[in-house]
């Protein structure tokens, strides 16, 4: 068998959802200058009518000569340009079984590319190449891995572009737990460059989530790389009595000796990973003691291929690895495959999987806070029709 095409295609449809998409965002590294400080949610997926937004998303799909497919998706504008310019012509002709082989001929070509967008394009086609593999032996991705290590996965709400005011935060906090949710993370508005008052609004937030899910249910709290290192330990102090079970990037990602010296400061464990790539980049946190906790994403740090590296390694360091959770999907079928203590729970961003499931016809979805283990071979992922209002292929070749 032999890799025949890659295609890229973009899909389009519409989203109805009651009230604004996006109500608050979280706190960014650029927010130190105040111009930017000042900026709304944004309004993506851009509303088109009242509670009806427009949708497009990108998927690749990876043809052979015998019919068999493997799909992935959604994915940047930027990726699918650099996939179809750059990528494409190394993977034509290739065995699509020889998922090893071939991420190391794209990591050895993409000399430049060892993070960021030229990551999250490799890790795309890795793991087109994992649902392609699945499919051929009529098996889900995760028993391709050596799983399933449990019949179902814990989850928790990962709150991204809910409402910050106080009686909001803990209506919704109250429903995640009547849902089934057994933990919950909220995204700060605030960091250094807000001064006094950003400090109390960060407090009341904790303060807030830790008065409406009780003392039995965990909530974590993300920085978005958006704090320094005084600052972070004097949030620590002050949010310790609410036991957040991590603070979440406290720092941009290259300063990995300002996570280190946090986490050796802090009473609260911290969390990392997110925007690093590779076994590579995940080894200099572990060499560190930069983190308590691991969090890269199977659709940015290398794909499938390279996550099962990076728990091996992680393992060896007794870190548990939590991804991020923008590729449900494929980080679901990792997980299952895990072992319980390694990988011991999901990260389901409520607001985000609205859009990046949209046109799934089997979108993977917690059930009384728990992901069942997703069925079909391969990944499991098959394009709703019903739902594609505009299909066109996309190319820059």
């Amino acid at each position: 068998m032999k890799i025949t095409q890659v295609r890229l295609f973009q899909v389009q449809g519409t989203l109805e959802h009651e009230g604004p998409f996006w109500e608050e965002r979280l706190v960014r590294p650029i927010d130190l200058y105040p111009e930017h400080r000042v900026e709304g949610p944004g309004d993506y997926p851009p509303p088109i009518a009242e509670e009806r937004y427009r949708v497009q998303s990108i998927f690749l799909e990876v043809e052979t000569d015998e019919e068999l497919t493997g799909l992935s998706g959604p994915i940047s504008e930027v990726s699918a340009f650099l996939i179809d310019r750059s990528l494409k012509p190394n993977l034509v002709g290739q065995d699509p079984l020889a998922v090893e082989l071939i991420w190391d001929k794209l990591y050895r070509h993409a000399v430049h590319g060892r993070k960021g967008e030229m990551m999250m394009a490799i890790s795309a086609l890795d793991c087109a190449l994992w649902d392609l593999r699945g499919k051929w032996a009529g098996a889900p991705v995760y028993r391709l891995l050596g799983g399933p290590t449990r019949n179902h996965i814990p989850a928790y709400a990962s709150a991204l572009g809910y409402s910050l005011e106080p009686d909001r935060v803990h209506q919704r906090a109250q429903e995640f737990v009547q849902q089934g949710y057994q933990a919950t993370k909220w995204f700060f508005r605030h960091g250094p460059a807000s001064g006094h008052e950003g400090v109390e609004r960060n407090v009341e937030l904790a303060r807030t989530l830790r008065e409406a899910v009780g003392d039995d249910v965990d909530i974590m709290l993300d920085c978005w790389m958006s704090w320094d290192v005084p600052y972070t330990l004097h949030m620590a102090e002050r949010l310790a009595e609410y036991r957040p079970r991590w603070i979440e990037e406290p720092v941009l990602p290259d300063k990995i000796d300002s996570y280190a010296q946090i986490r050796a400061l802090s009473s609260i464990p911290i969390a990392g990973g997110e925007h690093e790539y590779t076994r590579w980049g995940i080894h200099a946190l572990l060499e560190a003691g930069a983190v308590d906790v691991l969090q890269p994403d199977v659709y940015w740090a290398g794909g499938i291929t390279e996550m099962v590296k990076i728990c091996a390694l992680a393992s060896a360091y007794d870190i548990p690895v939590i991804p991020h959770g923008h590729s449900v999907p494929a980080t679901a079928h990792l997980i299952a495959a895990q072992p319980p203590a390694l990988c011991p729970i999901l990260e389901y961003l409520i607001k985000w999987n609205q859009v990046h499931q949209f046109f799934l016809k089997h979108p993977v979805r917690p059930e009384g806070g728990f992901v069942p283990l997703p069925k079909g071979p391969g990944l499991g992922l098959e394009l709703d029709e019903g739902k594609i209002e505009d299909r066109r292929e996309v190319s820059w070749t």
